[in-house]
């Protein structure tokens, strides 16, 4: 449901007993998207991605990734090493 900020703000209450009966609200200001309000037990887009299986979850938990690598210089001086 699209609700403008105005009639947000004049039905609050209406539209957050909406939200607790699991309604999405997508808040607009002239019309443009500017916010959403989700019931708080609602998945989060990424499990809602998996559950679809649209998305794979990581096989190794982020924790036990190494350390990121530490690289001196710019892109364009990597590159130019490579080259040579």
């Amino acid at each position: 449901m699209d609700v403008g900020i105005r009639d947000l703000r004049n039905g609050l209450s209406r539209h957050l007993d909406a939200v607790k009966a699991g309604e999405v609200i997508t808040v607009t200001e002239h019309g443009h998207p500017i916010a959403r309000i989700t019931p708080i037990d609602a998945p989060s887009p990424l499990d809602r991605l998996i559950a679809e299986g649209r998305v794979t979850p990581a096989r190794v938990p982020r924790a036990e990734l190494p350390e990121p690598v530490k690289i001196e210089g710019t892109v364009s001086d990597l590159i130019a090493d490579q080259r040579r």
